[in-house]
């Protein structure tokens, strides 16, 4: 099934880019893209471009305090200690030049991805340079500055009276986004993460459900660190379809980290290519059963920049635009142009050899606590009061 979808993509997206060692590198947005386009399946047709957001857009989420000390940093006119009480100059998310613009211009993506669906006649539309599910009202967390996922719900609130399920396949707890919303009975959240024993940032208990008029409308599933294919797939296949009939969205918004892959650096997940298939190949079925379509991917975490978040954000392109994931071998002439640079050997299939997927001695335990977890979470989803 083609679909009429929008791929959100300029230059000006790379400036986000705190220094050569830090781990969030927006390199992968463009070996993404270029992999799209060496495989035929993005054409200029299908980019749109993003635009800046404005000071009042930002707000819609970030104080006025928060967004001048952001420009100070950007400017180099903050000190360090003026920084550390909003999150800026920290190890995570060091200054940088230009930091306003840089995270100003990811908020606008999502922003043109949003308004690519709801004014365009676009299905769908995807943004991987954003999903910076961290960023607080008042802080900077996490790699993230500005929360775009979080903008992006405010301004579909706001402007177009929808409401949104938000689903968060990121390892790490999407904490920003669900304190934005934990209050709010139009915005549902679905995180599935790593349990917060071991990885940042240390939220996303089942417990965590909402306060006020939005009690029942967070969902979280903290999974036990090493869980693969079998057990994340249940977990996520059961959790986003009684979540989505329970709420019944107008537009869903995903954010779509590849870091729970068992290449990834930062976390102790252990799921293969094959979950970032089945991931948008849901998403897309849901948004077709209850919103009509409209679908906002986010990028997010991923920090195997070579062999993993390549692969598994184009696929989340490929179902949006076919309607079905790659499958066979990668472009040559992609793995000749990046394997001059690539610290590691790059994969030449969409999908993981058996031969590499890792052997977990605890598994059959981890998949029953998982499944615990899973039925403690989801009986919110029959049971609201």
């Amino acid at each position: 099934m083609n679909c009429h979808a929008a791929f959100v993509y300029s230059d000006d997206l790379l400036g986000y880019h705190f220094h050569e060692d830090h781990p969030f590198n927006q390199i992968r947005v463009t070996l993404a893209k270029e992999l799209l386009e060496a495989s035929n399946h993005l054409n200029s047709d299908d980019i749109i471009k993003p635009r800046m957001a404005t000071d009042d857009e930002l707000k819609l989420f970030h104080d006025h305090e928060f967004i001048e000390t952001v420009k100070k940093a950007g400017g180099g006119k903050l000190s360090e200690n003026e920084g550390l009480p909003f999150g800026i100059g920290t190890e995570d998310t060091p200054m940088f030049n230009g930091m306003h613009e840089a995270s100003a211009m990811l908020v606008g993506g999502t922003l043109a991805a949003v308004e690519a669906v709801l004014e365009k006649e676009y299905s769908h539309a995807l943004n991987l340079g954003g999903g910076l599910h961290h960023g607080l009202k008042r802080k900077a967390s996490g790699f993230c500055v500005y929360n775009d996922g979080a903008i992006a719900i405010k301004y579909i609130r706001q402007k177009y009276n929808l409401r949104v399920l938000y689903i968060d396949t990121d390892a790490h707890h999407g904490d920003g986004v669900q304190w934005a919303f934990y209050d709010d009975p139009n915005v549902c959240t679905l995180s599935i993460h790593e349990t917060g024993r071991y990885l940042f940032p240390g939220t996303g208990s089942v417990n965590e459900r909402g306060i006020k008029e939005g009690h029942g409308y967070a969902f979280n599933i903290p999974v036990d660190a090493f869980t693969q294919d079998e057990s994340y797939l249940q977990v996520f296949e059961t959790a986003a379809k009684q979540v989505a009939a329970f709420f019944k969205p107008d537009i869903i918004v995903s954010q779509n980290g590849a870091d729970a892959h068992f290449h990834d650096p930062l976390t102790h997940l252990c799921i293969s290519m094959s979950i970032y298939e089945k991931i948008p190949e849901l998403v897309h079925q849901l948004a077709h059963t209850y919103c009509g379509g409209r679908w906002i991917g986010l990028g997010g975490g991923g920090y195997d920049h070579w062999r993993v978040t390549p692969r598994a954000w184009a696929q989340v392109w490929n179902v949006m635009r076919y309607g079905k994931v790659a499958t066979g071998n990668i472009p040559e002439h992609w793995l000749e142009k990046w394997q001059k640079q690539a610290p590691v050997s790059l994969p030449n299939t969409w999908h993981d050899p058996e031969s590499t997927l890792p052997t977990i001695p605890r598994k059959a335990e981890i998949s029953e606590k998982n499944a615990r977890m899973l039925e403690a979470a989801m009986k919110y989803a029959t049971n609201l009061k």
